[in-house]
């Protein structure tokens, strides 16, 4: 299919530029592995809490930094839609016979590779910190599945917010609105039994615990397939509505030029 060709020469596209500024996937590695290796040490002892989940809090910990991460590098991946817009080159691209919706697509796979270059990087870590993964290499493969998958949500999300605000003051505005919030309310620092119950209540909408959820529990020993199923489910949904909304945005911003 065109669309599929046209998407697999963007991505390339995209890579390129990323290799030609390999300190970008550093940078955004900065704060996981702050969060890590701080969070890691000054909540060690709360395996001591009855209930929790896991004997090693690094484990625990460790799911919950990749979703994270992918989070982030996702939901700022407007800012090079953006970059464009302002450069002409989306507006060279339309006058071209690429099709449109790889223009889109392009850069939700550049991302992924990302996520999973950063994924992997802070599972090596993790093991250094003494972190297992219990259901070996496909409990791993499954959570950079996860995080992938988040990333193209947010990825496609932020890029559809970016064809329409125009505007990298708008976009970081918006984005600093919803990237913490998102992660706080989720299970992604702490096992969310032991959360205040509103929280519990709000996670269970919020499509980064989905991702936590799912990637922790296939990550640990006690893997629940129905939740790993039926979170992902969750996230594969959001993540088709995301693409619809950047589509329509992309045809918004079409038609205003």
């Amino acid at each position: 299919m065109k669309v599929l060709s046209d998407a697999r020469h963007m991505t390339v596209r995209h890579l390129r530029a990323l290799l030609r500024q390999p300190w970008w996937i550093a940078v955004t590695l900065v704060q996981p592995i702050i969060w890590l290796l701080l969070f890691g040490a000054l909540f060690k002892n709360v395996v001591q809490i009855p209930g929790f989940a896991s004997t090693s809090y690094i484990q625990l910990l460790t799911p919950g930094v990749i979703v994270m991460t992918a989070f982030f590098s996702s939901g700022w991946g407007g800012m090079a839609m953006i970059d464009d817009l302002e450069r002409g080159v989306i507006d060279r691209f339309l006058v071209s016979p690429v099709s449109r919706s790889s223009l889109i697509f392009g850069r939700i796979l550049q991302g992924s590779v990302s996520i999973l270059v950063q994924a992997l990087i802070i599972v090596v870590l993790a093991l250094i910190l003494g972190a297992t993964f219990p259901n070996g290499v496909w409990g791993i493969a499954i959570l950079f599945a996860v995080a992938a998958l988040v990333g193209a949500c947010f990825g496609a999300l932020s890029n559809g917010v970016a064809l329409l605000v125009r505007r990298e003051e708008s976009l970081i505005g918006l984005m600093q609105f919803m990237l913490l919030p998102l992660t706080f309310l989720s299970g992604a620092f702490m096992q969310l039994s032991l959360a205040p119950t509103w929280i519990q209540d709000v996670a269970k909408f919020n499509p980064v615990n989905w991702a936590v959820e799912a990637g922790r529990s296939a990550a640990m020993e006690s893997a629940d397939w129905g939740l790993i199923l039926s979170r992902s489910a969750f996230l594969l949904a959001f993540a088709a509505l995301c693409l619809l909304f950047a589509t329509r945005a992309f045809r918004t911003y079409q038609r205003s030029v």
